[in-house]
């Protein structure tokens, strides 16, 4: 099983080690030492904590969808010409672009500081392991 070191959980998680280290005190995480005498977090433990720790903003536009990956966020940058649009969005830690129409900017009245949902719906997701490992 993948075990992580704290500050390697904490960089995972966006927080930082002492935090973790407050969460292994409480007993919200547990950890355990590795073979070096450090603490190290079970990745699964880790997963799970992650996942119920994740806070999700509102998505303002009330629509239901099929599509799960949601990311609420605010507009930081356009660039429009004629026909196209390049729509930046920062969404959390995550910055998401999306080409669109030009007119498309238009009817949503996108601008810098807008509050936008960037939905996304694939058919495929590339999932990659650190150093190729399979």
């Amino acid at each position: 099983m993948p075990q992580f070191r704290l500050s390697e959980a904490a960089e995972l998680l966006g927080v930082s080690d002492d935090t973790v280290r407050r969460w292994v005190r409480g007993g919200q995480l547990t950890a355990t030492t590795d073979g070096a005498g450090r603490k190290v977090v079970d990745g699964a433990e880790l997963a799970a904590f992650a996942r119920e720790q994740a806070a999700r903003p509102n998505d303002p536009s009330g629509v239901g969808r099929s599509a799960r990956n949601r990311f609420v966020g605010l507009v930081t940058d356009l660039v429009v010409d004629k026909v196209m649009a390049q729509v930046e969005l920062q969404c959390g830690p995550f910055r998401v672009v999306s080409l669109m129409s030009a007119e498309a900017v238009r009817e949503l009245d996108l601008k810098p500081g807008s509050l936008a949902v960037a939905v996304v719906k694939a058919t495929t997701v590339v999932v990659e392991t650190p150093g190729g490992q399979s």
